[in-house]
């Protein structure tokens, strides 16, 4: 039986996804950098950077992945990374750290929309976009298996040595680049040809814009694209406050990396377990119990984080939105989005994630430093109880809406 070159690119996926998450300076970084003498509000100006380079390039490089290939956007998202973590680990001013930051940006742009868009029209030229969901539950259980193997091997290095941690992670993003080449670009719908008469730049221009157009056009006729983007990237840029800023919480405790490592990965098997399960738990609660309970969720977790004698418990159990949001969201969106626009619209999705993350990680390294993360994480929680108000009186006016995407 004849395996479709599409159906061999959902296999090589979850290689390529291994690979990716296998990032063992992901849950040390701040630690390091903190060490150099980097201050919170400096590291905090640092991820701002990240987002802000972030925030402008992600749909342009969505356009990219959708104009010139997922594949190649794949490609060259890996070799960019590989150069910001060596500038990362090797930069000693801070501003040198900033390009590094924003050399990294660009490599995570480069992918944020390029590989779901890949996987899905990948399975929707073979006709199994159905399968999406279960095709995302498993990624993300090798995903988060991978985070768990680069936590624990992270940190224990990270106690050793950083030099051994960054390397492997760099040679980590070069096999991940040299994999992408195996992949099969899928058909997409038909694109008007660039005018010949016109420079390379001024096609490649008019290109963009006109995709960017068309994708902003799709969100308009279906509000519900919008509304499920800005849900799941404010709840995610929380959670990823508290990872990384729960680094330094946690050193100045007197925890080691490695057991800080620990804690992080039991968050990851807790993500992973529940990404497995989504598919279920989704069936059970339905969308509307999913966009209801994810942020109430978030809510317990960050009190407390913030409150309770158990932060790590706590932090532990928000693996559990993120298990739950990946694999539903996921497919939510992408039985919305037309595939002309697929990997550009996802970008937006990100760009709505760095818009939240330039406002918040700043200010809460910015209270950290002047008071104390504890201070800071009480903000936190405070803020997201305020936001989460309106968020569920939109939520219930956009249900019945919402629920319309999955039929």
């Amino acid at each position: 039986m004849n395996v479709s070159p599409f159906d061999k690119n959902i296999g090589l996926n979850y290689l390529y996804s291994l690979l990716l998450n296998f990032g063992l300076v992901r849950g040390v970084w701040m630690i390091y950098l903190a060490s150099r003498g980097f201050s919170l509000m400096q590291l905090g100006i640092l991820e701002a950077t990240f987002h802000i380079v972030s925030f402008f390039m992600e749909v342009p490089t969505g356009s990219v992945a959708d104009l010139w290939g997922r594949k190649a956007s794949r490609i060259s998202g890996r070799l960019v990374s590989m150069a910001s973590l060596a500038l990362m680990f090797w930069a000693q001013s801070f501003s040198l750290q900033l390009v590094g930051f924003a050399i990294s940006a660009l490599g995570y742009n480069l992918e944020s929309g390029a590989g779901d868009a890949l996987v899905y029209d990948s399975l929707l030229t073979v006709g199994k976009q159905d399968t999406y969901m279960r095709v995302l539950g498993r990624q993300e259980i090798i995903t988060q298996g991978a985070s768990v193997m680069a936590f624990l091997l992270g940190g224990w290095l990270a106690v050793h040595s950083y030099a051994f941690a960054f390397g492997i992670s760099m040679a980590v993003s070069l096999a991940a680049a040299l994999i992408s080449f195996g992949f099969t670009e899928p058909p997409r719908e038909h694109k008007k040809e660039i005018m010949q008469d016109r420079t390379l730049v001024k096609s490649v221009v008019q290109s963009m814009r006109s995709q960017m157009v068309d994708s902003v056009r799709s969100m308009v006729e279906k509000p519900r694209i919008g509304f499920l983007l800005l849900f799941s990237e404010l709840l995610f840029a929380f959670m990823v406050c508290l990872f990384f800023y729960l680094q330094n919480f946690w050193t100045q405790q007197g925890y080691s990396e490695g057991q800080i490592g620990v804690v992080f990965a039991f968050h990851s098997i807790i993500s992973g377990f529940t990404s497995f399960r989504a598919i279920h738990i989704e069936r059970r609660l339905g969308q509307k119990g999913v966009l209801v309970a994810m942020p109430l969720l978030l809510l317990t977790c960050l009190w407390g984080v913030a409150l309770s004698p158990w932060p790590m418990v706590f932090y532990v159990l928000t693996g559990c939105i993120e298990g739950i949001l990946i694999v539903t969201i996921g497919d939510y969106l992408n039985r919305l989005i037309p595939s002309a626009q697929r990997a550009t619209i996802l970008s937006f999705q990100s760009m709505a994630y760095s818009m939240f993350m330039i406002l918040l990680f700043p200010l809460v390294g910015w209270i950290g430093d002047r008071y104390s993360l504890h201070s800071a994480f009480l903000v936190m929680s405070v803020l997201g109880t305020l936001l989460c108000i309106p968020y569920l009186v939109f939520s219930h006016s956009m249900q019945d809406d919402a629920t319309q995407g999955k039929s």
